[in-house]
């Protein structure tokens, strides 16, 4: 071994911040060396592959081994060693050579190819090693690893003692990139906060609370203590626009896990190419694109809430992947193979029948027993018009104040003519609708008139006091419901998506739409 070439390799990956990369170069660096046949390095990481793990019965904590992070040379027969995969990819600690130089932290050299300290004398022999050493990675008091180098000629205690001060150097700058790795994840983990807070204020830009003192709301409301207190997985019920995600969140923040994160996946807006990386993440060079890694929504609300909206649109050969994570709270990033934990509470939500969804065989059955735990089922607008004065009166005291504009009153005409609508968009159409009357109000009369325009008025007419108490039928209301969606696509000209699309029309998300539309049995356009 020569000193000088042995101070040039430190000197080169003093400046690297890749953990891999400074392990990657220490092994291609030692194997350039004269004579050397092999040069490996092992890292101390917690137990991955107890259950398969060849040498299980030696280790038993199970806490933690060693991990063959790098390896470099060849055989005699020009074989690469530079897997990590092989027999000796775990070692225990306190068992054979590399184990007890890392629980000793004592380096240990053999200079006799007739030893008996050889685990494997036959390699030797075949190979012609004659020699090896083995040094404890050691910083600040932290065993990291062991250093380990098989050569083909003979190393003494000169050779020893200089491997002994470069795996000093080496301890070092591993312990230095692993900070800048973990400072580099945190600032990836506080982006990837931001960028999802950022998506929450704008969504935010909703109405932020429950509002409505109707009877049937407030069947539902009453429970939510109840289901707060308990860690069980919910699933809530409702149209598109009742206000699924607000209760989510109502239950979310009157659990214990209330100062953790709450976060919302739309199950119906993940790419099926994309799924795996957005539930579970992904690690750099995973796939093309993944230019570094990325935590999953699942690691982003570790220790909260989990809300996976819009459920039933999660394609059925996907939904094995989520379950797993349900059953047993573990995952795998893309592109990694350790098995990670995760903590969370998962809160889901459709518009959709899921049990005619099971009965389909477009949803899993053990899938929609897990999630249908603690079922919630929001009432649609139509079924508490009483609170939809309340809510009106809501939404333009918002809406003017996010556009910094006089709230303009909402007269008793008009209250009685929106409890008219049957709202097949719900509260979420009704918030349209507010908006929209507020803009072309100008701060002095809500222009309901105009905004109200092209919906038809469903209900009695106002001029009609005895129909303030009729009271629909669930047929009447969904046929009303099916036939103001027909008229929309008609005035659309069958179109669902886009600028003056039905969607846009009803107040609804586009695949809630055409969810509907399968709910109603109405034909798919066939240009949409």
């Amino acid at each position: 071994m020569h000193l000088e070439a042995l101070q040039d390799l430190a000197l080169r990956i003093s400046g690297e911040r890749d953990v891999e990369a400074v392990l990657r170069q220490i092994v291609a660096g030692l194997v350039r060396q004269s004579g050397v046949a092999l040069a490996r390095v092992w890292v101390v990481k917690p137990g991955d592959i107890c259950r398969s793990c060849r040498v299980r019965a030696l280790c038993p904590d199970q806490t933690s081994c060693l991990h063959l992070a790098a390896s470099a040379g060849s055989s005699l027969s020009g074989e690469s060693w530079c897997r990590t995969d092989g027999d000796f990819c775990r070692m225990p600690l306190a068992h054979f050579k590399v184990g007890r130089i890392a629980s000793d932290r004592a380096g240990l050299l053999i200079a006799d190819p007739q030893s008996e300290q050889w685990a494997r004398a036959d390699w030797v022999k075949a190979e012609h090693i004659t020699s090896f050493v083995g040094q404890p990675l050691v910083f600040r008091d932290e065993t990291l690893g062991v250093l380990a180098v098989f050569r083909r000629e003979p190393l003494d205690q000169q050779d020893f003692r200089w491997l002994r001060m470069f795996a000093d150097q080496a301890a070092a700058v591993i312990a230095n990139a692993r900070a800048f790795s973990e400072l580099d994840r945190l600032r990836q983990q506080l982006e990837s906060h931001n960028a999802y807070l950022k998506e929450e204020v704008d969504a935010a830009l909703d109405f932020g609370s429950i509002v409505g003192r109707s009877q049937a709301l407030h069947r539902v409301l009453r429970q939510v203590d109840d289901v707060a207190a308990a860690e069980s997985t919910v699933l809530i019920l409702g149209e598109s626009g009742t206000g699924k995600e607000l209760l989510a969140k109502e239950i979310h923040e009157r659990s214990r896990r209330a100062h953790k994160p709450f976060v919302r996946v739309n199950c119906s807006a993940l790419p099926r190419e994309m799924f795996e990386s957005e539930f579970f993440g992904h690690v750099r060079g995973a796939f093309t694109g993944a230019l570094r890694d990325r935590p999953g929504r699942f690691q982003i609300a570790n220790g909260g809430t989990i809300f996976l909206d819009e459920i039933g649109d999660l394609p059925l050969e996907l939904q094995p992947k989520l379950l797993r994570v349900l059953q047993e709270g573990e995952y795998e990033r893309v592109g990694e193979d350790v098995t990670r934990k995760v903590d969370v509470r998962v809160i889901a939500a459709t518009n959709q029948n899921l049990v005619e969804e099971v009965r389909a065989r477009r949803f899993r059955e053990d899938l929609f027993y897990r999630l249908n735990v603690v079922p919630l089922a929001l009432p649609p607008l139509r079924a508490r018009t009483e609170d939809i004065p309340l809510l009106a009166t809501h939404a333009i005291a918002q809406v003017s104040k996010r556009l910094r504009m006089p709230a303009p009153p909402l007269a008793q005409d008009d209250a009685t003519r929106l409890q008219h609508y049957d709202w097949p968009g719900n509260v979420r159409e009704l918030q349209n609708v507010i908006e929209r009357a507020v803009i072309l109000s100008k701060g002095v009369r809500l222009r309901l008139d105009i905004a109200l325009a092209d919906l038809p008025v469903t209900g009695p007419s106002a001029s009609d006091p005895a129909g303030a108490d009729v009271v629909l039928t669930d047929r009447e209301c969904r046929a009303r419901e099916r036939a103001n969606v027909v008229k929309a696509l008609e005035r659309t000209n069958g179109r669902i998506y886009g600028a003056g699309g039905a969607a846009e029309l009803l107040g609804l998300n586009p695949t809630t739409l055409a969810s509907r539309l399968r709910a109603l049995k109405i034909a798919m356009p066939k240009h949409h």
